[in-house]
């Protein structure tokens, strides 16, 4: 019951800052206003709520509460096709120009890059998840690198379209590519609801969900997979909040006071919304857009990062 008070407590504070998002100074121009934050609201909405499963999911899976699904290089992978693409293409090119066009390579790139990663470190019965991740992290250094690289070289102008993508920003959403992640996210969400009793038993660790009849390492594939769904639509579609799952998951935790999944994955959702329409009014209203979203959360979850670290350490 309490769990239950405190996700309502959660529901109304979001709902209350999506009302005052939406509202404030309106000054009656409802018809351009209301479609115009309308759109942002969408994009928080499906963003947190892909942010905030998918980190809870991978934390469950690596019993490890200071890991994020970037580490395994999908953010990296995103900022080097944006870079390559302006680098090689240009920025006028259909890979760039085309928003719906450049949201599917984006999404398919990351999907088949989990893929084949997965693939590679689960062939065998000695597939480690630990591995996995020490790869995944290799790869996001290399990826990362190369952009690095080729935002040395590229064209100044150019280069300003490769800083956009470089940032989270709910500014000017597609209206298509809003679509395209909804029709993503609610079949990742379908999935992930049913697999609430396996995330219980998995957040227990390997050897008792063994023990207790889970298939692991299937399950764990299947699951790393939703994983990359949920982070590759929630980085096409804005791009990078490296420390929001990070935030959100952690308080989550903390908040709820359980690891029944049933309740963290809707707590988790909420407060991720709540963190992204509070912080996207923030910069709105009181930074006047001087800055992004995303500098924001990074910051406030990079030092959440380093207290986790230091309590972590602590307990040791």
């Amino acid at each position: 019951m309490a769990n239950r008070n405190k996700l309502l407590l959660l529901l109304l504070a979001a709902v209350t800052l999506i009302a005052v998002f939406m509202t404030i100074r309106a000054g009656g121009n409802w018809d351009y206003i209301l479609p115009s934050r309308g759109k942002k609201i969408a994009a928080m909405v499906l963003t947190g709520t892909a942010i905030a499963l998918s980190t809870l999911i991978f934390q469950t899976l690596t019993n490890n509460r200071i890991l994020t699904p970037s580490i395994i290089g999908l953010d990296s992978l995103y900022l080097l096709f944006q870079t390559a693409a302006v680098f090689i293409l240009g920025s006028s090119s259909w890979a760039v120009a085309d928003k719906r066009l450049n949201f599917l390579i984006s999404v398919g790139m990351m999907m088949l890059f989990s893929a084949l990663l997965y693939r590679l470190m689960f062939r065998s019965e000695r597939g480690n998840l630990f591995f996995l991740i020490l790869v995944g992290m290799i790869f996001g250094t290399f990826f990362q690198s190369l952009s690095t690289f080729m935002q040395v070289l590229i064209d100044p102008n150019e280069f300003l379209v490769v800083q956009g993508k470089m940032f989270a920003s709910f500014s000017a959403i597609n209206t298509d590519i809003l679509l395209l992640a909804a029709i993503a996210l609610l079949a990742a969400m379908a999935v992930a609801w049913k697999s609430v009793r396996v995330l219980d038993t998995l957040s227990l660790g390997r050897d008792h969900a063994i023990n207790l009849g889970v298939a692991y390492d299937a399950k764990v594939k299947r699951l790393l997979l939703l994983v990359a769904v949920l982070v590759s639509v929630s980085t096409a579609l804005v791009g990078p909040i490296t420390f929001l799952g990070l935030l959100i998951a952690n308080l989550a935790r903390e908040w709820l006071g359980t690891h029944r999944h049933r309740v963290l994955l809707p707590g988790a959702a909420l407060l991720a919304i709540i963190a992204l329409v509070g912080g996207q009014l923030i910069v709105e209203r009181v930074f006047s857009f001087t800055t992004t979203i995303s500098v924001i959360i990074n910051f406030v979850g990079g030092l959440y990062f380093l207290y986790l670290l230091l309590k972590e350490n602590r307990s040791l």
